[in-house]
């Protein structure tokens, strides 16, 4: 007779220790940072410690009642759940209040949710069901382009609720399609458009030689050429038309600076020319060898180009002007620490001023004194630079380091492909909420506005990232129990 097998016995401790101490030491934080000399009880719900105690309370119930329910039935409704919450982030563009420039709040009385922090959960369960079903191929097309628009529909609403830096993190599943077999390709053809926009962005505006063209078009459109040829001896190992059209692409140049001589020339027209040219070339030697690489090969550079021109536009009309600002400003295209580059400032100041060893407990004086605007949410890391130093962030980072790789760890060794799916998509969720958040507080990111994992202060993001950990300890649970 089988050995009965508890609950207990299957869970793995470590993980739900470390989560236990992240969520304390968050508290610990949130208090610091949002404390005033007024406040005479932190229990209050007055205050945002007392409020962020009652939604780590919340969060424990809910992570209790996700590990008593049949784990079976992520699986089974995971279509349902992704359905349901697309339809409420359409809902939410309609009724949603504007909150800082983003209409991504529902407000239920004295609660506001923001409905696209589950949404990355439904997501995740849609696409563990999806790639989990029989016969199914990343290398299939039909199946790929299912597979990619799970992740762009939620990601598109998230831009149209002008929520732009929740609506970043789906791009962060592409890395766990590329562990699932996306071709690495179309990785590299993501990193090439924001190369691109990196490029085109700061300098669409500085003209070229005789105040003509513009240097960031024309460096964006010899990117694109650079990857043609690359893509040509990569993936055809064919070293004559990849000198073709090097060939033609200096030919036009050499005749551009000939008519330069007596007429200014606009170079990034001409090397719009020689991605026109070389794109044609390719869609003949298509038709003629019926060879795919050399179509798709094609269809990145046309595809590539329309983004490099597009990119001021989407700039300008898809993101609100805070959000321009923080990217410009991360950019170096602009200076202004008295504007959108003040959080950035002051929070580098609170880290720096921590030293080694930090000032302690309350006596961080940037924080303190409320030089650096959303201390306890978006920007929480710098409290804990400021009053516990290089080892307290230190600390900070190695924790959640080790549940990434306590995660990865349980993942690479489960033979369920559901719970293998899951798995890697909350590990890229969490970790590019970390780098993002981290980043941003250094001023090494732009400021996008999402907050440190069950670290923040807020319920919707505590609550969400509650549920998305505790369901994979779940689905491993039963796992577990299955081969024990």
């Amino acid at each position: 007779m089988q050995r009965k097998i508890r609950l207990y016995q299957t869970l793995d401790w470590w993980i739900i220790a470390i989560y236990l101490i992240i969520i304390i030491f968050g508290w610990i934080n949130v208090y610091g940072a949002s404390y005033d000399y007024s406040q005479t009880n932190f229990w209050s719900f007055n205050y945002r410690s007392g409020k962020q105690l009652v939604w780590i309370a919340c969060a424990i119930v809910i992570a209790g009642v996700i590990l008593l329910i049949d784990g079976k039935i992520y699986e089974q409704l995971a279509y349902y759940f992704y359905a349901i919450l697309l339809a409420v982030l359409v809902v939410t563009i309609v009724i949603a209040p504007n909150i800082h420039g983003s209409h991504s709040w529902l407000v239920l009385g004295p609660v506001s949710f923001q409905p696209i922090e589950l949404a990355k959960l439904a997501t995740a369960l849609a696409l563990s069901r999806f790639i989990s079903k029989e016969n199914f191929s990343m290398r299939t097309l039909s199946d790929a382009l299912k597979t990619i628009g799970f992740v762009i529909i939620p990601f598109a609403l998230g831009i149209l609720q002008s929520e732009a830096g929740s609506a970043l993190v789906f791009l962060a599943f592409f890395l766990m399609l590329y562990r699932e077999g996306l071709p690495g390709v179309v990785l590299l053809i993501g990193a090439c458009f924001v190369v691109e926009f990196l490029i085109v962005l700061p300098f669409s505006e500085t003209p070229i030689y005789g105040n003509v063209g513009s240097l960031g078009f024309l460096l964006a459109l010899l990117l694109i050429i650079m990857v043609e040829i690359g893509s040509v001896l990569v993936y055809n190992s064919d070293k004559k038309t990849a000198g073709h059209i090097f060939l033609g692409t200096v030919v036009l140049f050499i005749g551009g600076a000939l008519i330069n001589i007596w007429r200014p020339v606009a170079y990034d027209k001409i090397a719009l020319i020689a991605v026109i040219g070389s794109s044609l070339y390719l869609l003949g030697l298509f038709v003629y060898k019926r060879k795919k690489s050399y179509f798709w090969i094609a269809f990145f550079a046309l595809v590539a180009t329309g983004v490099g021109f597009s990119g001021d536009y989407f700039f300008d009309h898809l993101l609100e002007h805070h959000q321009q600002q923080r990217i410009k400003v991360a950019l170096r295209m602009e200076v202004a620490p008295s504007s959108a580059g003040y959080n950035v400032n002051q929070s580098k100041i609170a880290i720096g001023s921590g030293g080694f060893t930090g000032k302690g407990f309350f006596n961080g004086t940037q924080t303190k004194l409320k030089y650096v605007p959303e201390q306890d949410t978006d920007f929480i890391f710098c409290t804990v630079g400021e009053e516990y130093g290089f080892i307290g962030s230190a600390g900070v980072l190695l924790l959640f380091l080790t549940l990434l790789l306590r995660m990865i760890y349980l993942v690479e060794n489960q033979r369920d492909i559901f719970l293998r799916v899951y798995g890697y998509s909350i590990v890229c969720i969490i970790a590019f909420h970390i780098l993002i958040n981290i980043g941003m507080v250094l001023g090494i990111t732009p400021v996008i506005g999402i907050p440190l994992p069950f670290f923040s202060y807020g319920g919707s993001s505590l609550w969400s990232f509650t549920v998305m950990l505790f369901i994979f300890l779940k689905l491993h649970s039963i796992q577990k129990a299955r081969f024990r």
